[in-house]
């Protein structure tokens, strides 16, 4: 009887200990996972100079301007982003350099040379231009 409750009493001093340990802290691994949001506007050309990001380009450029509304939201935090352009089956990357103020949230007003990769610059204005910020 006298070893059963020793038995016991090491059991349950076992078990007490074992309960009161800590716990290890979760170990938290994050992944940023790439956000390839794609956006629909429209597609217009501009003669380039100096763009609200503080640099000056040339019409050779494939750069583009977006919204002024998209440009303060990120508050100017997509200068110089390369975004993926399609439209009509073609596919062009450029590069964010300044803010539109007439365009609408999601248009694009693009480089001359840029803007020939799609359209003569006779047809103006593409409706429909699908686009997306290329990952970091």
């Amino acid at each position: 009887m006298f070893r059963l409750s020793i038995f016991l009493l090491a059991l349950l001093s076992f078990f007490s200990a074992v309960m009161s340990a800590p716990i290890p802290e979760p170990v938290t691994v994050e992944i940023e996972l790439e956000k390839r949001t794609t956006h629909t506007g429209r597609g217009t050309f501009y003669y380039v100079g100096l763009g609200n990001c503080g640099w000056t380009n040339t019409n050779s450029e494939h750069v583009v301007a977006m919204s002024k509304a998209f440009y303060d939201v990120n508050k100017g935090g997509n200068c110089g982003q390369t975004l993926t352009i399609t439209w009509g089956g073609k596919t062009e990357t450029a590069t964010m350099v300044d803010s539109c103020p007439g365009c609408g949230y999601y248009d694009l007003d693009m480089s001359p040379s840029l803007f020939q990769k799609f359209a003569a610059e006779s047809v103006g204005v593409l409706n429909g231009v699908n686009w997306h910020f290329n990952a970091k």
